[in-house]
């Protein structure tokens, strides 16, 4: 389950959203982490 979340989270946010430095970098994962928790269908809710 963890794995799937990490593989996820690298392919769907990390590679894409910008890290100009640390602070922005942090502020856009907690941004993607709230959207992935939100809008991304999730297995053990049968993808709804």
């Amino acid at each position: 389950m963890a794995e799937s979340f990490v593989k996820t989270m690298k392919r769907d946010y990390i590679s894409i959203i910008p890290k100009p430095d640390g602070l922005t970098a942090v502020k856009n994962f907690a941004e993607a982490f709230e959207h992935y928790n939100e809008w991304h269908p999730h297995s053990a809710l049968g993808y709804r």
